[in-house]
Parts: structure tokens; C-alpha cells; sequence
């Protein structure tokens, strides 16, 4: 699970200070994006690690977990292309 330490290196690395501007804060949202996509990773490759040992509704749980995960990732995509969109009508 090599994608558990980059995603702690992801988040690690985030500022801890509010951005300044509404190009560091687009900034920040891209690297939000990109931690939400390796958290998917993440539960994805767990869920599939352990699919058939799980009870049900645990699995179920982990399934739910990982479809909440890309949920957060396609958000912020969408943010991140309205930020675009304003920054660049013509887009």
C-alpha cells in the first residue's frame, strides 16, 4: 500500500496557513483533488483486498466508503473548473 504513504505526504505537505488569494487557494483546492483521488485509491484497494472476507455489511460499509471517497474527488474537480471557468469566461 505504497499509495497510504503518498497520501500522508499529500496531506502532510498541505499549507497549514489559509490561502492568500484566490490563486493559492485554487492551488490548495488541486492539491485537496489530488489527496481525495488517492484516498480513493486507497479504499479501493482495500476493498478489494479483502472482498469475500468481510461480513456484508462491513463490506458494505468499505463500498460505501470508497463511492464517498470519489464523490469528494469528482467535488472538487467540479470546483476546481468553476475556479477555472472564472478565472477565463471565455472557457
Amino acid at each position: 500500500m505504497s499509495e497510504i504513504q503518498a497520501l500522508l505526504d499529500a496531506l502532510t505537505g498541505l499549507p497549514r496557513t489559509r490561502p492568500a488569494g484566490p490563486a493559492e487557494a485554487e492551488a490548495l483546492l488541486a492539491r485537496l483533488r489530488s489527496a481525495a483521488a488517492r484516498w480513493a485509491d486507497v479504499l479501493d484497494e482495500a476493498r478489494e483486498g479483502v472482498h469475500g472476507q468481510l461480513p456484508p455489511r462491513a463490506g458494505a460499509a468499505l463500498t460505501l466508503a470508497f463511492r464517498r471517497a470519489e464523490e469528494s474527488y469528482v467535488e472538487l474537480e467540479i470546483a476546481l473548473r468553476d475556479c477555472a471557468e472564472h478565472r477565463d469566461p471565455a472557457r
